[in-house]
């Protein structure tokens, strides 16, 4: 790691201290000006917080505080007993993601209120270039245990915003649906919309999406309309499973006397829907990794055996065997893939359907799989093996089993249905994270709440599920382009999604048929392959049977895409009809488009530094499954290039910097 970014500079500015005289209300303004949030108490003492953007409201005055078993509502008779501001600017480097460095930017006024009985609640407010974002410090108890039935954040709407929503309507699941388009004044009391809820102002082009960072110790967030019928959403909190009114149970002596920190509750900003696109707010909201040595954490995709149902037709008999693994493994190596996945089955009690069986041996292969002769045949060709591991049946072997698969050779673990964010769940998550890093695994989860930034301090966490992703095909007609280009602009915001893409299997939404085994996907060919650039994903699936890429057009590009990132950029888009999404590694340039409809895109490449490009062309042909490979070439004096994608289509770009041509005077 460079030196600069070991030592990450961070300049405090401004600091000052206020206190019982204190006036309200208080301001914080972002770095450049545009956002700001203001701070105030109303005449019962309850506080209150509002964000506008370019001096437009965003975010009417909305209620804060917390409700405390036993101890009561900490939410209104409040004084302001002090406030400190500091500005902080720190560069860090980005193992695995969307841009290799990251920087965390912000002016922050961190504000004490004090209630009758002399207890403070603290509450830091933050405010980013690309956002804002705010958490509470609890007091700890005079005596007992911290309890925390819920809270009483609010998010007031001034006018009926147009918004996207996934309604999970319970808690307990794996975060998996679609987000549909509603109005802000059809969010009922009733409703459990899961995060992020993004939304058009209609005000000028500001978006917005309400997020969650740096979830630990703590319940997952929720939102809903609110009970008082103002316009808006309201904060829930998952609840525990042992005690069903409580959301947060911490014993005093682990709660520091400063105060127990929340996690952060977020509101993205940006100018439009691709702004948010391109943030890394949620993740820059966590700590920095205590990972000193971060050279085991390597980014690549992955053949997998289940999505397609362990298809291998040239082995006699395709299954969770041996000579199964190997066809896999043969294909990982023929692709230029770095790992293979070895999923649900595997291992002594495994049902192969993803139940729970309490008898199981995850550290033991079913006869039949020798697991270690192929993880050394796969480590010949220059192919991982990663693991699927039921988390029911991992939890209380923890280190030991991540031992054993250390031992072996295994490169990451794919832990699967958790399907929970409460308190507990969260601190098993925590829990897998530093085993994890002990034994340098990296981890995948599936059946998992949706992202809070946690990759960050733990990068070996490389990806996760928390989608509705391409599994879906293989039961449902849920997975539409529309759906696909909506998951841009709503849960990847969050982080990597392991939505599993590289179906070969084309077909159009008219001609789709629901198979298990060998499923067919829903648009082109192109459009699959645009989900590697366009989707985020540090391991990514290359979801389909062995056979269906052998000399198959496309197959090149998914041996060539990379699945990390120096930098990203939106260069077009709307959420639910089309995204243009600019990459680069050194540099090389890949651009992906994904659309619902055919239409065609007029793409500005300005943004590219001086050089001429020799662009490779792959777009959609004639059929779901035809793919047109062609040569442009993008002058340095012309920067625009045109795409016709075709209906539930796509195209991707590979452009490469050519030494700039000089005219020769006579």
């Amino acid at each position: 790691m460079p030196a600069c970014l070991r030592t990450a500079f961070v300049l405090l500015l401004g600091l000052h201290a206020t206190h019982a005289h204190a006036s309200v209300p208080l301001q914080l303004q972002s770095p450049d000006g545009r956002n700001s949030i203001s701070f105030g108490l109303d005449a019962s003492g309850a506080p209150t917080w509002a964000v506008a953007r370019d001096g437009r409201p965003v975010i009417a005055p909305s209620p804060l505080g917390v409700r405390l078993a036993g101890d009561g509502q900490m939410g209104k008779g409040l004084r302001l007993a002090g406030s400190r501001t500091t500005e902080a600017d720190a560069r860090y480097e980005v193992v695995a993601g969307k841009s290799r460095e990251g920087r965390d930017h912000y002016r922050q006024l961190e504000i004490d209120l004090a209630d009758a009985e002399g207890r403070v609640l603290g509450l830091v407010l933050r405010a980013y270039d690309d956002g804002v974002a705010l958490r509470y410090r609890l007091p700890r108890p005079a005596r007992g245990d911290l309890v925390v039935d819920g809270e009483l954040t609010g998010f007031l709407f001034p006018r009926d915003y147009a918004c996207h929503a996934l309604n999970l309507g319970r808690f307990g699941t794996s975060h998996e649906g679609e987000f549909d388009p509603v109005d802000a004044s059809r969010i009922r009391p009733h409703h459990l919309v899961d995060l992020p809820l993004v939304c058009a102002t209609g005000e000028g082009t500001t978006t917005f999406a309400i997020a969650e960072a740096d979830l630990d110790r703590y319940a997952g967030l929720y939102l809903a309309g609110r009970a008082d019928g103002r316009l808006g959403v309201e904060a829930k909190l998952s609840p525990r499973l042992d005690e069903p009114g409580v959301a947060v149970r911490l014993p005093r002596g682990e709660v520091d006397a400063a105060g127990h920190p929340t996690p952060w509750r977020v509101l993205m900003l940006g100018a439009s829907p691709g702004a948010l696109v391109e943030s890394d707010l949620v993740a820059r909201l966590n700590p920095p990794t205590p990972i000193a040595d971060t050279s085991w954490i390597r980014p690549g995709k992955s053949a997998w055996d289940w999505w397609s149902g362990g298809l291998a037709p040239d082995v006699p008999e395709p299954g969770m065997n041996t000579a199964t693994i190997r066809r896999y493994i043969d294909h990982a190596a023929a692709l230029g893939l770095e790992y293979m996945l070895v999923d649900d089955g595997w291992y002594v009690g495994s049902t192969g359907n993803g139940h729970y069986n309490p008898d199981a041996d995850i550290t033991r292969a079913i006869p039949g799989l020798d697991l270690e002769d192929l993880i050394a045949y796969a480590g010949e060709r220059g192919v991982g093996i990663w693991l699927w591991a039921h988390w029911r049946s991992l939890e209380p072997r923890l280190d030991e089993v991540f031992e054993r698969y250390a031992q072996l050779g295994v490169k990451g673990v794919k832990v699967d249905f958790m399907e929970r964010d409460d308190q507990q769940m969260v601190a098993f998550f925590h829990e897998m994270m530093r085993a994890s890093a002990r034994h340098r695994l990296m981890l995948n989860l599936h059946g998992a709440y949706r992202p809070t930034g946690l990759q960050r301090t733990w990068p070996q966490y490389i990806t996760q599920e928390g989608v509705l992703g391409a599994e879906y095909n293989k039961w449902s007609r849920r997975i539409t382009p529309a759906h696909n280009v909506t998951l841009p602009f709503t849960r990847m915001l969050l982080g990597p999604m392991d939505y599993t893409p590289g179906g070969f299997r084309n077909t159009t939404p008219e001609a789709f048929q629901v198979r298990f085994k060998g499923p067919e996907v829903m648009g082109t060919r192109a459009h699959q392959l645009a989900m590697y650039v366009v989707y985020d994903s540090p391991l990514q699936m290359v979801a389909d049977s062995p056979d269906v890429y052998v000399d198959a057009p496309g197959a090149d590009f998914i041996r060539l895409v990379p699945t990390s990132w120096d930098e990203t950029r939106v260069l077009d888009g709307a959420i639910g009809s089309h995204i243009v999404t600019a990459r680069r590694v050194g540099r090389d340039w890949y651009i992906g488009a994904m659309t619902d409809r055919a239409r065609t895109l007029e793409l500005d490449l300005g943004f590219l530094p001086a050089a001429d490009y020799s662009a490779t062309v792959w777009r959609d042909g004639n059929k779901p499954t035809d793919v047109v490979r062609e040569q442009r070439r993008v002058d340095a004096g012309h920067r625009r290039i045109r795409l016709e994608l075709a209906a539930g289509g796509g195209a991707v770009l590979h452009l490469q910097a050519t030494p700039l041509r000089i005219a020769m005077r006579d």
